[in-house]
C-alpha cells in the first residue's frame, strides 16, 4: 500500500492498531471473528503512523498457524510497505459460530476489546447457537411439577382472549404446554417453568419482584417481595401497588366520587408485564420497584437485541422479543398485544391521561422506567401523610364503562374465571389477589352491581356457603369478550 492510499483515521469497530505482535494480539482477532469481522494492523502505532515491523517475513507465517491452532480459524495475513517501511494486515471474517481464546471469549465493542463473562457470556453462546435463554430444557421438572391453579389462570385468560382455539383450550395439561411450545422432547423449557411452576426460584435464581416505599433516596419505610409464577406475579405486583404504595386523589362530579392514580392503570399494567416478560432473568437480580411520594420507579435487568440503542427502543421498532417463549404465552393469554409496542402503548396511557410523560434510562445494568406524579395530583393529596394506605376501589368507573359497553380488565378478568359456581375464596385465588378488600372493591363489586355476577344465596350475602355464578348477561357478555 503506498502514502496515496486512503488509511482511516481512527481505530473503530473494524480496525485495531498494534505496535508489535505479541500472542495476546490473538484476543483481538478472537474479538474480531465475533463481532462481525475486522482488520488487525501490525507496526502501526497509537497514532495510526507507520512504525515498520523487524521481523514481518516470520509473522507472516507465524500468526496463520497460531490463528489456526490457537482459535481455530482462518485468517488472511497481508504484507503491506508505506515509506520503505513494511506491515501486516490480518484480516480477520465474522464467524457464525463462538471463538474462544484460550477458554475466553472476547467481542468488539466500538474500538475496544470486552471479554464476555456472566450472563453477557450466557447470551453470547445461546444466540451464536441458534437459541433464546427461555428456550432451554431444565431437567428435573415435569408436567405434574407444573401448578394446576397458574394452568387454570392461563385457559381462563386465553379463554377471554379468543386467541387458543377452543379444542386447546379442553385439551390436557401436557398437551397444552405441548401447544404452547413449552417442551422439548421429555424436558420442560425454562419458559414453562417461570409461567407454571408454582416455585421458579427453585430453578432460577432472582425469579420474583421487590417493592419498597422510600421516603428518600436512602429511607425505606416498608416494602414487600412477591413471588410465583410470572402470571399470578403480575397480577399481585399490580394489585398491591394499587392497594398499598399508591394512594388515589379523590375528586366528586355531582355525587360521583372519582379516584385517581398518579400512574394510569393501562402504564401501570403494561410497564410491570414489560418487566417481567421482557428482562434478562440470566441475572440473578429481581424486578425492583421504588416507590417515592412524587414518583414511581421500575427497574428491570434488560438486555437490549445486538446493536439496539435506548433511541430505537423508545421508537417505532420490529418484534424483537428477549424471551419469546414466554412473550408468545402472553400474548395467547391476552396480557400483551402486538409485541414491539409496549412503550409506545405506555407513552400512549399517560398522554390520554394528561399525567407527565414517562423517563427512560438505560444503564449498563438494566433498563429504568420512571413515572412522576402530576403536580395537580401532589396537590390534592398533599394533606396525606405519605405511606398511608391508600383509597382502593374505582367502582363507579367501572359499572359506568361496562354500561357503556367498554369491559375493564378486571371486570374481564373475572368474567373469564367464573366459568362455574365458585366461593369468594375461589374466585380471589384464581385471580392471584391477596387483599380481600381490594378484590371485593375493584373485581366482586363493580360486577354485582353491573348485574354480571349472582349470589347463589342472595337472602344471606354474608353465608359462609356463599357462591357465586355469572348471570344471563354476565354469560351474554364473556361470550362477545371471548369473540372479539
Amino acid at each position: 500500500m503506498s502514502s496515496s492510499d486512503a488509511m482511516p483515521d481512527s481505530e473503530d469497530q473494524h480496525i485495531e492498531w498494534k505496535e508489535i505482535w505479541r500472542d495476546d494480539c490473538l484476543r483481538w482477532i478472537c474479538g474480531f471473528a465475533n463481532s462481525g469481522g475486522g482488520s488487525l494492523h501490525i507496526g502501526r502505532d497509537d497514532q495510526g503512523r507507520i512504525v515498520g515491523l523487524s521481523d514481518a517475513k516470520r509473522l507472516l507465517e507465524e500468526i496463520p498457524n497460531k490463528a489456526r491452532d490457537l482459535l481455530g480459524i482462518l485468517v488472511s495475513v497481508n504484507l503491506r510497505k508505506e515509506n520503505g517501511l513494511p506491515w501486516l494486515e490480518i484480516a480477520v471474517d465474522s464467524y457464525p459460530h463462538p471463538i474462544s481464546y484460550r477458554g475466553h471469549y472476547f467481542v468488539r465493542s466500538g474500538s475496544t476489546l470486552q471479554e464476555l463473562k456472566g450472563p453477557a457470556l450466557d447470551r453470547f453462546l445461546l444466540r451464536r447457537h441458534g437459541r433464546t435463554w427461555d428456550s432451554v430444557p431444565v431437567p428435573g421438572v415435569k408436567i405434574a411439577n407444573l401448578s394446576a391453579s397458574a394452568i387454570r389462570r392461563f385457559r381462563g385468560l386465553a379463554r377471554a382472549a379468543g386467541r387458543i382455539a377452543p379444542e386447546d383450550m379442553r385439551s390436557s395439561k401436557a398437551t397444552l404446554v405441548e401447544k404452547l411450545q413449552l417442551a422439548e422432547g421429555t424436558y420442560l423449557k425454562r419458559a414453562a417453568v417461570l409461567l407454571f411452576h408454582e416455585d421458579p426460584e427453585k430453578f432460577i435464581t432472582g425469579a420474583f419482584v421487590k417493592i419498597g416505599y422510600f421516603r428518600s433516596e436512602s429511607d425505606l419505610a416498608y416494602h414487600d417481595t412477591l413471588h410465583g409464577d410470572l402470571f399470578s406475579l403480575a397480577a399481585r405486583t399490580i394489585d398491591l401497588l394499587q392497594t398499598k404504595y399508591l394512594k388515589a386523589a379523590i375528586t366528586y362530579r355531582g355525587i360521583q366520587r372519582i379516584e385517581r392514580y398518579p400512574v394510569p392503570d393501562a402504564a401501570l399494567r403494561e410497564s410491570i408485564l414489560n418487566a417481567l416478560v421482557h428482562r434478562d432473568y440470566a441475572v440473578p437480580a429481581p424486578v425492583q420497584i421504588r416507590v417515592y411520594a412524587n414518583r414511581l420507579s421500575i427497574w428491570n435487568p434488560c438486555s437490549l437485541p445486538e446493536g439496539w440503542t435506548l433511541k430505537k427502543l423508545l421508537g417505532p421498532h420490529s418484534s424483537a422479543p428477549h424471551n419469546p417463549a414466554i412473550a408468545h404465552v402472553f400474548f395467547r393469554s391476552g396480557e400483551i398485544e402486538t409485541w414491539g409496542r409496549g412503550i409506545q402503548r405506555i407513552l400512549t396511557a399517560c398522554r390520554e391521561a394528561e399525567t407527565p410523560k414517562p423517563r427512560f434510562t438505560l444503564e449498563p445494568t438494566g433498563l429504568w422506567t420512571e413515572f412522576p406524579f402530576a403536580p395537580s395530583y401532589l396537590q390534592e393529596i398533599h394533606s396525606t401523610e405519605p405511606g398511608s394506605p391508600p383509597v382502593t376501589g374505582q367502582v363507579s368507573e367501572q359499572v359506568a364503562g361496562q354500561v357503556a359497553g367498554q369491559v375493564s380488565d378486571e371486570l374481564r378478568r373475572i368474567l373469564a374465571i367464573l366459568r362455574k359456581e365458585m366461593s369468594r375464596q375461589e374466585i380471589q385465588a384464581a385471580l392471584a389477589l391477596r387483599g380481600r378488600e381490594n378484590f371485593e372493591a375493584r373485581y366482586l363489586k363493580p360486577a354485582l352491581e353491573a348485574d354480571l355476577v349472582e349470589r347463589t344465596i342472595p337472602a344471606k350475602p354474608n353465608s359462609r356457603l356463599q357462591k357465586y355464578r355469572l348471570t344471563e348477561k354476565g354469560r351474554e357478555l364473556a361470550g362477545k369478550t371471548v369473540s372479539q
